[in-house]
């Protein structure tokens, strides 16, 4: 068949949204485009501002069209870990088949017994926003992965039913909703990351999976294979260049440009060579610093970080962790992070980032694993969330006239985002 199926994320951070095409070829992901644009209207991870949020994940989307010659129209959305809560679920029902004697569980089985674990109680002000099965269980036979074509009477799962406030969820909604796009699936940040950064030794073990992003740390620590617990602290990248902004006396735009190109997170490895020129603010006057001098500031911040990760893990109940930790997100890809955090937290580190051409940096772990986890965790429930696009297309770029005229010619009801939109009908009223 002359069609790849495209799937589209999209990852909204505080410090860049990111939107990554991804093909899908006999269930292997290929990456063909990625938008990645400066993020307005967030801070500490949650949006402050509706409309500077749409126009930033507007620019993302027309730069990822514009590489690969495609309109995109549906996208698999990150929830942040912000106020996430993790309760566990049990849900049972009867095997339907016209067949009594020979009952194969089918796609309409699986998706029945997930609605059926989502009858539980939760508060006014929570929404349910994904159910992850942890196993399946077949006339009493468990720990299935997969139940699909099996024969029996009685389908059980038990699973971890994930909720969010719902102030968030609408807003980040909303501004989907606005930026012209239809959400065909939504998933945890911790757990999309989680989906290509972690090895399922490493999962099963128990490790610690540590999202250093701009405005936010989310921390989420998977054991016996699951997602345990998640917990987010308000500090990230962004505490840095405000840190850089005042001890060098320079604006915060070119404190974060001295952080990229100079940044060194351990100042025993930091080289007093390495010597720039720093505008000073207010002033047409520079200033001389070496690397040495800056890594002084960044270790300071950093080790801060690290230093509340390992608190909070302790409240977590996580005492040890066998799998040690892993580390992903923008901020780790600056030298001497992996040396400060070895020195800081005492156990097993490593930098994860996905391996893919174009994407190979810690800041696209969660746009990666967004398709990856979602297009995994559909295929079991029977749910699409990509589109079906002929291979021409995606060889021939689309000018921007076709695309808008191609985007009207879209019928809503056909949208695969009016499942979503029926679920959260509230939220589009």
């Amino acid at each position: 068949m002359n069609s790849n199926e495209i799937c589209v994320s999209l990852d909204i951070g505080t410090s860049s949204v990111k939107v990554i095409i991804g093909e899908m070829v006999n269930d292997s992901l290929n990456i063909i485009g990625v938008g990645n644009v400066k993020s307005e209207g967030l801070k500490k991870g949650s949006i402050v501002d509706i409309d500077e949020t749409v126009h930033s994940i507007k620019k993302a989307v027309e730069q990822a069209e514009r590489m690969v010659g495609i309109p995109i129209n549906q996208v698999v959305v990150s929830i942040p870990a912000n106020q996430v809560q993790l309760q566990d679920c049990h849900g049972v029902v009867a095997v339907s088949s016209e067949n009594r004697q020979n009952r194969e569980i089918s796609i309409d089985d699986v998706t029945r017994v997930i609605e059926a674990a989502q009858f539980v109680s939760i508060p006014p002000e929570r929404e349910i926003i994904d159910v992850i099965p942890k196993q399946f269980i077949v006339d009493g036979y468990d720990e299935i992965n997969d139940p699909r074509g099996m024969l029996g009477v009685r389908l059980e799962v038990e699973g971890t039913i994930i909720t969010t406030s719902r102030t968030i969820l609408h807003n980040l909604l909303r501004c989907v909703e606005r930026a012209g796009l239809d959400i065909v699936a939504i998933c945890l940040q911790p757990l999309a990351a989680g989906s290509i950064t972690l090895s399922e030794d490493e999962k099963n073990l128990g490790v610690g999976l540590i999202d250093i992003g701009g405005g936010s740390t989310s921390i989420a620590l998977f054991e016996d294979g699951h997602l345990k617990t998640t917990s987010v602290l308000p500090i990230g990248g962004d505490h840095i260049t405000k840190d850089l902004s005042i001890g060098l006396r320079t604006s915060t735009e070119d404190a974060e440009k001295i952080k990229i190109k100079h940044g060194h997170a351990f100042y025993d490895l930091a080289s007093e060579d390495e010597v720039f020129s720093v505008p000073i603010i207010g002033s047409d006057q520079h200033q001389q610093f070496t690397q040495l001098e800056i890594s002084d500031i960044i270790e300071a911040r950093l080790e801060e970080i690290f230093d509340l990760v390992q608190n909070e893990v302790r409240k977590l109940g996580a005492n040890d962790l066998p799998g040690g930790y892993v580390l992903t997100g923008g901020v780790v890809n600056m030298p001497g992070v992996l040396e400060l955090a070895q020195a800081v937290l005492q156990n097993n580190i490593r930098i994860a980032k996905p391996d893919y051409i174009g994407v190979r940096e810690p800041q696209f772990s969660t746009g990666v694993g967004l398709i990856q986890f979602a297009y995994e965790h559909a295929k079991i429930q029977g749910r699409e969330i990509s589109s079906t696009v002929p291979v021409e297309h995606t060889e021939k770029r689309v000018p921007k006239q076709q695309q808008q005229v191609k985007n009207k010619q879209i019928e809503p009801e056909q949208k695969i985002g009016k499942k979503v939109k029926k679920f959260f009908g509230y939220f589009f009223e």
